[in-house]
């Protein structure tokens, strides 16, 4: 299995295929595995690069707290190490906050962003529901949470025990500190300062989300707002085949 060094942090990532490179970015607890269905598709056309953020999945524990431009920090690792000037940054929910994060503190190293299901802040229900799984996490409850995630972002049982199987294998103190920078993080105001496009996917179920949509579809100077029918939040898993058709779309006006 690959691996790099992050500051002495052995984090675990993938490469497939070749061409343009995409980077895909988990939500808390979730690793990898997430991107099973994008890694099989796009990968005939480009080189997708998935890994496990610290204290997830097959990556080390950090003695360093997470944050967003840690994340953001080893990303750019991970490019060097793979010897890649810019890429593509693609992140899911809360991954989706961490490419807004990368377009802001590095655009010299991206080529565009892709944000599935994500947000530049949270609030409300949204607040309450990160709560809770930092509070479970604090309390040392990966299990129960790593249930009702892979459940919720499965749409078969082998993808569900594959998810399942790579959530467990995550740190309580590095997951609750994921989910703690995410109650935090707050880049709305600075969306303006984005230059390079930006896809936004959601699905048309997914209502809670929709402001979300709405927002940065305004306050974003380039994007694309797109809307998959009857499909709430999970689009990586349970709209792959919509989303994947966007995300090449996408790329291929872009690049």
């Amino acid at each position: 299995m690959p691996f790099f060094e992050a500051e002495g942090v052995s984090i675990y990532y993938q490469v497939n295929g070749e061409g343009i490179p995409i980077v895909f970015i988990h939500p808390p607890l979730l690793t990898s595995e997430n991107f099973t269905y994008q890694v099989s598709e796009l990968s005939k056309s480009y080189k997708v690069i998935t890994f496990d953020i610290r204290g997830h999945g097959r990556s080390q524990f950090s003695s360093v707290p997470l944050t967003y431009p840690l994340i953001v920090d080893d990303i750019k690792r991970l490019l060097d190490h793979l010897e890649i000037d810019q890429t593509f940054i693609c992140g899911y929910s809360t991954g989706g906050s961490i490419v807004l994060e990368f377009l802001l503190q590095s655009p010299e190293r991206a080529l565009g962003g892709i944000v599935v299901s994500g947000m530049s802040e949270a609030h409300g229900a949204l607040r309450d529901k990160i709560e809770l799984g930092r509070s479970m996490a604090e309390q040392d409850a990966v299990p129960l949470i790593a249930l009702s995630v892979s459940k919720t972002n499965s749409n078969n049982k082998e993808m569900f025990q594959l998810l399942l199987t790579s959530s467990l294998k995550g740190n309580a103190v590095n997951i609750e500190q994921y989910y703690a920078y995410s109650l935090a993080f707050n880049c709305t105001n600075q969306l303006k300062n984005i230059h390079l496009p930006v896809l936004l996917v959601y699905g048309k179920k997914d209502r809670q989300f929709h402001p979300y949509a709405k927002l940065l579809h305004k306050h974003l100077k380039h994007n694309e707002l797109k809307m998959i029918d009857s499909v709430k939040h999970q689009l990586p898993t349970k709209a792959a085949n919509e989303l994947n058709r966007f995300i090449i779309d996408f790329m291929t006006q872009k690049s």
